[in-house]
């Protein structure tokens, strides 16, 4: 077998596990802009382009691949409803700069800043905000309702059978799947819930006869708008500190120490550069998946250049108008009964990072940062200023980075 010969089979074999780590990370890659009202072929092409630029910017050397943050779920709804898209992308483009910050703080004054500016007593109560000031929504959508509860879409007790039915399949497969099933529970939980739909007759295809094969996607640039970028930029604080995680969990697979090389500071701005690119085309917010860990682990596919082949199978995808209209055809109540467990996973995350962190919540300094930040955020406490409204996730972030750094700690020196 001739050299040119063994290295194209070797780029074929990237290639096909390039488009398996995408199948991997595919469902949650949509399921983003299928909650928040995206478009779906946008966030697919801004998911491959940004994993490009990350991968330029740490030289190529992690195998990760960047995608739709949920973390972002709950303020690209409320801003979509508020603003709408363009400015609620002014906002995500302002939070991918808030990464490009904090790497250069990192470079400046090490990881420590980070630790002192957002520890856990900040962080797990901001997380937790983010899953419980949405949870009303992942309710009404798996009633079959809109998201604010106002119109009903689906029959109730159909959609709820049909919300139920995904959510104890998205269950099942994340606690007794096998292999390569128990890391796409969440895509499995959402083809039970079409194929339940169809039977239903509940999906509606018109959407996909009307859209032609190949299209541009949909881009939308952003519009000024501080009152968006105050509000969404504080929520940047939670995927900023799972980025450490991530970046230590891909380093345990493969067997690196990718904190020291590339290093934190240029993963970082990578997916800093990455989030606030997919702004600018009108896609979420960008971060590592570790779906695409798990697979990597799995496989053993520890190449990074697979990546690359995950990133131009994305964006490829991207220009083709009726997979968007496919994935625009899933009807609320599957995407409901996904969000119930979503939501309460995310609040649950942040219960975790208190928990772990061992603090005693019933010190007078805990346990006033802790009520703050959820009574406030969860209660609807928003404050007036100027012309625009500071309140929600964006008022809990900020009045927990506030106080962690005004309230004096009688356990530091």
């Amino acid at each position: 077998m001739s050299v040119h010969s063994t290295e194209y089979e070797f780029r074929l074999k990237d290639c096909l596990l390039g488009a398996q780590m995408l199948f991997v990370a595919f469902g949650a890659l949509v399921l983003v802009p299928l909650l928040t009202g995206l478009n779906a072929n946008v966030a697919l092409f801004t998911a491959g382009a940004g994993t490009l630029l990350f991968q330029i910017i740490t030289r190529g050397q992690i195998p990760v691949f960047l995608a739709s943050s949920f973390a972002f779920i709950a303020p690209i709804i409320y801003g979509v409803q508020t603003w709408g898209i363009p400015q609620t992308m002014c906002g995500l483009a302002a939070a991918g700069l808030f990464y490009v910050v904090l790497s250069f703080l990192i470079r400046i004054y090490g990881t420590r800043i980070i630790e002192r500016l957002l520890p856990p007593v900040v962080v797990g109560p901001v997380i937790m905000v983010i899953g419980l000031i949405l949870s009303p929504t992942a309710v009404h959508m798996a009633r079959g309702l809109t998201g604010d509860g106002k119109v009903q879409l689906v029959p109730e007790s159909t959609a709820i059978m049909i919300s139920m039915l995904s959510l104890a399949v998205t269950i099942f497969a994340s606690l007794m799947g096998k292999g390569i099933m128990r890391l796409i529970p969440i895509l499995l939980g959402i083809l039970t819930g079409y194929i339940a739909s169809l039977f239903a007759g509940i999906v509606d295809f018109t959407p996909v006869f009307k859209a032609p094969w190949i299209a541009m996607p949909d881009f939308v640039t952003p519009e000024w708008n501080l009152e968006a970028v105050l509000f969404i930029v504080p929520v940047a604080i939670a995927p900023a500190i799972e980025h450490f995680g991530d970046v230590l969990a891909i380093g345990s697979v493969t067997g690196k120490n990718y904190l020291e090389k590339p290093g934190i500071k240029n993963t970082m701005l990578g997916d800093g550069l990455a989030t606030s690119l997919a702004a600018l085309l009108g896609g979420p917010p960008n971060t590592t998946y570790s779906e695409v860990t798990g697979a990597v682990a799995l496989t053993k596919a520890f190449n990074p250049a697979i990546m690359t082949w995950a990133s131009i199978v994305a964006v490829a995808l991207a220009f083709i108008g009726k997979l968007g209209a496919l994935l625009s055809t899933i009807p609320v109540p599957v995407m409901g009964g996904i969000m119930v467990l979503l939501f309460g996973a995310i609040m649950v995350v942040g219960m975790n990072s208190l928990v772990k962190a061992q603090h005693d919540l019933m010190k007078p300094r805990n346990l006033a940062i802790v009520a703050l930040i959820v009574v406030m955020g969860v209660g609807g406490m928003s404050f007036n200023l100027g012309s625009f409204t500071l309140g929600g996730i964006g008022l809990a972030g900020i009045l927990g980075v506030v106080l962690n750094l005004v309230l004096p700690n009688p356990d530091i020196d």
